[in-house]
């Protein structure tokens, strides 16, 4: 099949600031065709994100460290989470913005935020079975552990023991 206009395009200026911030207004994910050095320019990054969130994967590594950049991306589709830089995989809100989208991305999180309580009750509300991903502290959480029962019961083997044995977790589980 033969490559889209707008790709042969984009590789043919793919030098040309100007091109490419035009090309990236209509289409954010030709940004992985731009220059490298492109990559780095917070305005074409910018662009490219807010045109389509799934550009980040395309930022230069100094841009997945702008929060917000990566908040436009984050908040509007969550799993580009796993584009972030580490040095914001402790930003709460950040984090918080994403769930709103996908509890899956806790698997991308620090393991501070994984032993973050709201987190983690944000995390399950859409993605129960994430709650292997939460700290061991946490699964053996009596009011974590009520909400993701309530949600899946098949997450009860992600619980800690000793939360198992309690008589709310049990109700919950051998509940019709």
């Amino acid at each position: 099949m033969p490559e889209a206009i707008e790709i042969t395009n984009m590789k043919k200026n793919a030098t040309d600031r100007n091109y490419v911030l035009a090309a990236v207004n209509e289409n954010g994910k030709l940004l992985e065709f731009a220059e490298d050095s492109l990559h780095d320019d917070k305005e074409v990054v910018f662009a490219a994100v807010k045109n389509n969130p799934e550009a980040l994967e395309f930022a230069g590594s100094k841009l997945r460290k702008d929060r917000e950049i990566v908040y436009e991306s984050v908040s509007k589709l969550g799993w580009t989470y796993c584009y972030v830089d580490d040095e914001l995989k402790d930003d709460k809100e950040l984090l918080l913005a994403g769930l709103e989208k996908s509890g899956q991305i806790l698997y991308f999180a620090s393991q501070e935020m994984r032993d973050d309580k709201d987190v983690i009750l944000k995390a399950i509300e859409d993605k129960p079975i994430i709650i292997k991903y939460a700290s061991k502290r946490l699964r053996n959480d009596l009011d974590v552990g009520i909400a993701v029962m309530n949600k899946n019961k098949k997450c009860f083997k992600f619980l800690e023991p000793e939360l198992q044995k309690n008589e709310k977790i049990q109700e919950i589980k051998n509940a019709e």
